[in-house]
């Protein structure tokens, strides 16, 4: 399924929800991010081997993890009761706490970080969502009902999802129900959320300095320095404490303590609308990808990569007027009425307002670069006549 904008957990928890409950009321979810790192893969299995009996009746379940060091990142759990299969009941969710408290609290013993990992009978949560948030119930059940069918997704219908609020599944229902149980992992585990915990987990020197990419470390310690594209090269001297992360579209340069303000930052942005805070350069596509190599009021230059067999839709724009040259491989294109075949170092021109198609008839990827240039040069000024994979 694909959201037509974040809002974080809860409403995307919940979509996912519903759509099990059409199929098998009595199904048992598992929500984990994507981005943790579990490597004790048999230990965690069997973590949900524990948990699976506790959801089954109809209880809530969150998974935590034992704290090692008094970390102030993560939101921790204050354990209750705990029965003989070592299930716990929740006392309390605690905030991010300063390190004051994050030593206390490891010292004590029976606090977990919180996971955010969760098993649940999908019409156990259904039922907390109908007592703790049924406006929200409503709108992600009338963006389901409105959903429609692209390639292999399910695009949730916009206009319902846009009325949702953005909020957390613990803050929506976690934080509320009383029927949440807690059951500890006890294997390796990180959230890899920021850049220190990056730190943390990738080889480091014997400076204790993280290095990735065409990168060179001159007298710097416990600092990590990392280039994402092989076009640039990052060169740190007499760095400490520092992290510093170039992108092809942006750099970060921060003191490791800092790592926590990413969010703050990203959020900043947004708001000043910087477009790199949404915006990939790299754009993935049925038939391939495509990523702009420059940008300006009236021109743009794209590389695009078109798959072996796969073709772009029939169309045309408003707005703009395309010159193609083909790097590698051969491209069969349509030009108004005109099919033509062409290969490396061969170059089109498309007027404004042409129809034109692309295809790769080849067996090895085939390479474009496209430079468009007009008043207005959106992904949205596309009229498409025919399409392979059937977008609106």
């Amino acid at each position: 399924m694909i959201e037509p904008s974040g809002k974080n957990t809860a409403p995307a928890i919940l979509a996912a929800t519903l759509c099990v409950m059409q199929e098998d009321p009595d199904a048992l979810l598992l929500v984990s991010p994507t981005d943790h790192l579990i490597p004790d893969i048999q230990v965690f299995q069997q973590t949900i081997d524990k948990a699976t009996a506790t959801a089954n009746a109809d209880r809530l379940v969150t998974f935590g993890i034992k704290p090692n060091r008094p970390e102030t990142g993560y939101g921790y759990l204050k354990l209750g009761q705990t029965d003989e299969h070592g299930v716990s009941q929740l006392d309390a969710f605690v905030e991010k706490p300063v390190e004051a408290e994050a030593q206390r609290m490891l010292d004590a013993g029976d606090y977990l970080w919180n996971a955010g990992i969760f098993m649940f009978k999908a019409s156990a949560m259904v039922d907390a969502f109908k007592q703790y948030a049924p406006d929200m119930l409503k709108g992600v059940s009338a963006a389901i009902d409105g959903a429609q069918n692209d390639l292999d997704f399910s695009r949730l219908e916009h206009k319902a999802w846009e009325s949702l609020a953005s909020i957390s599944i613990d803050y929506a229902i976690m934080e509320r129900v009383s029927n949440l149980s807690v059951v500890p992992f006890e294997g390796k585990w990180s959230d890899l959320g920021d850049w220190q915990a990056m730190h943390r987990e990738l080889p480091r020197d014997e400076h204790d300095n993280v290095s990735s990419g065409p990168v060179t470390v001159i007298d710097c310690k416990n600092s990590l320095i990392r280039a994402e594209t092989g076009s640039q090269h990052v060169v740190g001297i007499g760095l400490e404490n520092t992290m510093v992360v170039a992108m092809s579209d942006a750099v970060l340069v921060a003191d490791r303590s800092k790592t926590q303000e990413v969010k703050k930052v990203v959020s900043i942005l947004k708001e000043t609308r910087v477009k790199q805070a949404e915006d990939f350069l790299r754009d993935n596509r049925p038939w391939g990808w495509y990523e702009t190599l420059a940008l300006s009021d009236r021109f743009q230059v794209k590389r695009i990569v078109v798959k072996p067999g796969a073709c772009l839709s029939l169309q045309s724009h408003f707005h703009r007027s395309e010159h193609w040259i083909v790097v590698s491989g051969t491209a069969r294109l349509t030009i108004g009425e005109e099919v033509k075949l062409v290969t490396e170092n061969e170059s089109v021109y498309i007027p404004l307002g042409t129809v034109h198609r692309m295809e790769n008839p080849g067996k090895l990827p085939m390479v474009l670069i496209e430079v468009q240039t007009g008043t207005y040069l959106g992904e949205d000024d596309i009229v498409r006549y025919e399409d392979a994979y059937a977008r609106k």
